[in-house]
């Protein structure tokens, strides 16, 4: 990779402040261009994507194209690599090899790659959501972090902000429903838990392919929340509510505790978040359908 060929400015905005990752920026120029010597690969463009990751098109040396991945060592991505790889292309972009030290993820390429929001809005993106959830909510167990252990993290941070990005009451009671919904979960399955119009993109192995997961193993009514405040897919409180009416009823889901999955990570994910005006309007649907 050429010496100038650093992350897209999102990454370098997201990351520059950190010590951390101001290192990580210094550094991942090399550690890319030292996977690729390891796998074989002929690097090219530099893709926009994820916030913490220099993510690659490459070729492989037998001419496959693929995708290299670089990340940002941070938890919601410490084991992305093993959940594509539990699900092994079904409903998800296949990992081809994995390097833990370098944070290295070989992936297949995704083609033509467009955005499922840049193509389908309304009942026709649902359905695409729908299919994929059906085949990516599988049973799994370690190494993959719990979505109880996620949520006391949520209530800590949560409970040091109060009153700093949301109204004090909203961030009280996204308290409250977390502290209800982790201890009474009904199942365990692994959970794409940033699933959104974004992160899903057209191929040709499958129409659609799901991109970035940050999973978590928990129930499966917490696994419609990015979706039902997917605001690339519509963002009106009748789009919203219809998400959630049509993923609870087609899953088999509790509706009840959906929207409070939905509203409760909503608020816990959307604090600081240069998108959370836009959320809080979703947190404020979902709430008069209460």
């Amino acid at each position: 990779m050429d010496g100038d060929r650093v992350p897209p400015p999102e990454v370098i905005d997201t990351l520059r402040h950190e010590p951390r990752g101001a290192s990580w920026l210094t550094s991942v120029g090399a550690t890319a261009r030292r996977v690729a010597e390891r796998w074989g690969l002929t690097l090219g463009a530099v893709l926009p994507g994820g916030m913490v990751s220099l993510v690659v098109d490459a070729t492989t040396s037998a001419g496959t194209p693929v995708v290299l991945k670089l990340q940002y060592p941070h938890r919601e991505c410490a084991h992305e690599a093993d959940a594509l790889a539990r699900w092994d292309g079904n409903g998800a972009i296949r990992l081809l090899d994995h390097d833990r030290d370098d944070h290295a993820l070989l992936l297949e390429r995704c083609e033509p790659g467009r955005r499922l929001s840049e193509s389908l809005t309304g009942p026709l993106a649902l359905e695409v959501m729908i299919d994929l959830l059906e085949r990516l909510l599988v049973p799994a167990g370690a190494p993959f972090t719990t979505l109880t252990d996620e949520c006391e993290r949520w209530v800590a941070s949560l409970t040091a902000e109060r009153g700093t990005y949301f109204d004090a009451d909203l961030t009280d009671l996204a308290i409250e429903w977390l502290g209800d919904l982790a201890p009474t979960q009904r199942d365990a399955v692994l959970v794409h838990q940033d699933l959104h119009g974004d992160n899903v993109l057209r191929a040709h192995r499958e129409p659609w392919l799901a991109i970035d997961p940050k999973p978590l193993i928990g129930e499966r009514e917490f696994a419609v929340a990015p979706i039902v405040r997917s605001c690339e897919l519509g963002h009106s409180r009748t789009e919203a509510v219809d998400r959630l009416d049509r993923l609870s009823e087609r899953l088999g889901l509790d509706r009840e505790r959906a929207r409070r999955w939905t509203v409760a990570q909503t608020i816990a994910w959307a604090s600081g978040s240069s998108i959370a005006a836009t959320h809080l309007e979703t947190v404020r649907w979902l709430l008069a359908e209460g």
